[in-house]
């Protein structure tokens, strides 16, 4: 069975609906939540599902090897980005070769990049007048959501639209479509 470790900067929602469904489905080990950021939710989530947490600073993501050595010593088969905000640097895409995958909340190559994150891409979106958004699932490379994109979801922009609806709809999105499309990876 593959064992994961999900990178996480937020709340982590997204990690504890893929803790819930693979745990349900006996497909893959969430073995590892990696996160930046000391007031993050995932951070009781984990604790509260029993999953082990490395808490990393920059130099240990980007100058030292503490990230690559937990992972090899777990025997993490894939990493999932799910809310995390730093760009993965590319001795870790060498490591993990297309077994990197991240969610982003948009219809990319729309509204992606650096920055571009969490509400900042619903308020773009409805900025820009676009009648549909959506979600996307993709390959992490060098470069911040440009990597190849495995799965789309789409849905509609209703005329009074706000970012907090909109974010919720991409939420369901991400709920339904997120394990189930990486489950068809391993």
């Amino acid at each position: 069975m593959p064992r994961i470790a999900i990178f996480a900067s937020g709340n982590g929602s997204n990690a504890e609906n893929l803790f819930h469904y693979f745990s349900q489905h006996k497909i893959a080990e969430i073995s590892l939540i990696i996160c930046n950021n000391l007031q993050a939710g995932i951070l009781a989530r984990a604790q509260n599902l029993g999953i082990p947490v490395l808490l990393i600073h920059k130099n240990s993501l980007y100058q030292q090897n503490v990230v690559e050595n937990w992972l090899i010593s777990l025997k993490i088969d894939w990493i999932v980005l799910a809310g995390f905000l730093w760009k993965i640097p590319e001795k870790l895409i060498a490591l993990y070769p297309k077994k990197i995958v991240n969610i982003h909340p948009s219809l990319l190559p729309k509204y992606g990049g650096k920055g571009m994150y969490g509400m900042r891409v619903h308020e773009a979106v409805i900025a820009a007048g676009e009648t549909e958004s959506g979600i996307s699932i993709h390959f992490v490379n060098e470069a911040y959501d440009e990597g190849a994109i495995i799965f789309q979801a789409r849905c509609p922009i209703e005329m009074d639209e706000t970012a907090d609806s909109l974010a919720r709809k991409i939420h369901q999105l991400e709920y339904e479509h997120f394990p189930k499309v990486l489950a068809s990876l391993f």
